[in-house]
């Protein structure tokens, strides 16, 4: 009966590895929808009561990388801190779609490291589930907004 039990444990674990390793053809849907691309960014964000952010990203969307601009800005916020994110996108049906204001009612406060999260959309539908990471003595009371361009 050991041998048996030992066997099955070594073939379950076998079969879960290989799962592991296997490609994923396409991104699981979750409570937004199905997942169409995905960004990374570095902005940095300077306030003294109402501030402003500015940096850069990329999009990966149809088997394609595009660079974009990012500007914005906090009302009731104080500090500065440099912001490395990432995201997956949602609902976006056409590259220029991406374009615009996107918008997030949240709150932040980051004294020397933070993490954090949000969802941005923007007026066309779009969706951004992102994370970001934080550096340096940040403080917002919520309203933040940020635009996102595709570079030529």
């Amino acid at each position: 009966m050991r041998s048996f039990t030992r066997r099955a444990l070594a073939a379950s674990t076998f079969a879960a590895a290989a799962l592991a390793v296997m490609p994923v053809a396409h991104a699981a849907p979750d409570a937004l929808g199905t997942p169409v691309g995905h960004i990374t960014l570095t902005a940095k964000s300077a306030d003294v009561g109402i501030g402003y952010t500015w940096g850069q990203g990329t999009l990966t969307y149809g088997h394609k990388t595009y660079r974009f601009k990012i500007s914005g800005g906090n009302i009731a916020a104080v500090g500065f801190s440099k912001i490395e994110a990432t995201g997956i996108v949602y609902n976006l049906k056409n590259l220029h779609d991406f374009d615009g204001g996107y918008g997030a009612l949240n709150g932040d406060a980051t004294l020397d490291r933070g993490i954090g999260g949000a969802i941005l959309s923007n007026s066309n539908g779009v969706k951004i589930k992102i994370t970001t990471a934080t550096r340096g003595a940040h403080l917002a009371a919520g309203g933040q907004g940020l635009s996102f361009q595709i570079e030529d």
